[in-house]
């Protein structure tokens, strides 16, 4: 893997493919005010055909998790959903299973429902301190017959963290991209190139004709959104003497030869968190160092509201390279790759448009 002083490019994304035994996708979805409608995990899937097709011929597993309680009002972040919530959301998620069997099929044929293997599984967490504390939550876990698509469906909350958790454990391929359903991408995302330069960073230093290329462990790249605009030179940086130097140490651009001869850019700059929002990770620090146990992470937890402010504290203490975390940096952090689809709010393209009819008539009405 070579480096080089140039400015940041996104040219040559290289193919729109990738070996399938390299990558999988994992998406986890909950209760939305938007379902039944698959409306939301559509649009991001629009997204990938758009801007990275490969996310639309790998690997996939679809963490379905569900909520904990029953009230007059929904609260989904805390795992709260109506009668008529819980209603939709029994509905969406055989709706989001159809979607996915649909949408990932080989050839472009769809899989059958009927064709799907059963087993089950558990999600653990916490102490089993207590002897009346297993901590477990049963899992349903349905694949294909050639394992290309997985369902985990849980019998309680799980949380992001936990859902992730859960896919990974039965992940087999060394690389993840993990998405919520609510984030779609924007621009294009060289997808090819970016896993080819985690799997040369495990190599040992090598030469090259004028410099040596320093090793840089890269084990997990998230990818730019409104809020982390040229963060290299944000106050997430700058203000801590010890980030900066490591930002102008190793932020550079790294360059990766494809199949056909041609090279490829990849701008990189070192992330000094560890975030939810949509990533690339290597399967084996994923689970060695977010989740090296089963009290790593409390059930309905995220984990950048815990492990990542955790992993920031201890970048910022001279342990970056065990957390390993880069951004991905096209136009010197000026371009965004992501979008928020605000998914707890969001009611669907219909109900949006309606609402908005309803405020137009009401403003107009007492004017």
């Amino acid at each position: 893997m070579a480096s080089d002083g140039s400015s940041p490019t996104c040219s040559g994304l290289g193919p729109a493919t990738i070996d399938p035994e390299l990558l999988t996708l994992i998406i986890t979805t909950s209760p939305t005010p938007s379902a039944p409608s698959t409306e939301l995990l559509s649009m991001v899937i629009l997204s990938f055909r758009e801007y990275c097709p490969a996310l639309t011929q790998c690997r996939v597993i679809l963490v379905l998790d569900t909520y904990d309680h029953i009230s007059s009002a929904p609260r989904l972040k805390k795992g709260h959903v109506t009668v008529e919530g819980a209603r939709k959301f029994a509905e969406y998620k055989e709706n989001a299973k159809r979607l996915i069997l649909h949408e990932y099929g080989p050839n472009g044929s769809a899989y059958s429902e009927g064709d799907l293997i059963a087993s089950s599984g558990e999600a653990e967490f916490g102490s089993t301190a207590y002897a009346q504390q297993t901590n477990t939550v049963p899992l349903t876990i349905t694949k294909t017959s050639d394992a290309r698509i997985v369902f985990v469906e849980p019998s309680q909350r799980l949380g992001f963290g936990l859902a992730v958790r859960s896919a990974l454990r039965l992940t087999e391929t060394p690389y993840v991209w993990v998405q919520q359903h609510d984030w779609s991408l924007v621009s294009a995302i060289p997808l090819g190139p970016l896993l080819r330069v985690m799997q040369q960073s495990e190599l040992e230093s090598t030469s090259s004709e004028d410099t040596e290329t320093v090793r840089v462990p890269i084990k997990y790249v998230c990818f730019p959104t409104v809020r982390m605009v040229q963060y290299a030179t944000s106050d997430h940086v700058m203000l801590f003497p010890a980030l900066r130097a490591l930002t102008q140490l190793h932020k550079q651009n790294f360059s990766v030869q494809s199949g056909d001869g041609s090279t490829t850019k990849i701008p990189l700059t070192p992330l000094f968190f560890w975030h939810d929002k949509p990533h690339i990770a290597a399967t084996e620090h994923y689970l060695s160092v977010v989740f090296p146990n089963r009290a790593a992470l409390p059930r309905g937890a995220f984990i950048e509201d815990t492990i990542g402010h955790r992993a920031r504290t201890e970048m910022k203490n001279g342990e970056w390279r065990k957390w390993a975390c880069w951004l991905y940096y096209p136009d010197e952090g000026k371009q965004l790759c992501m979008r928020h689809l605000k998914g707890r709010t969001w009611r669907g393209t219909e109900a949006e448009l309606a609402q908005k009819l309803e405020y137009m008539r009401l403003t107009s009405s007492d004017s």
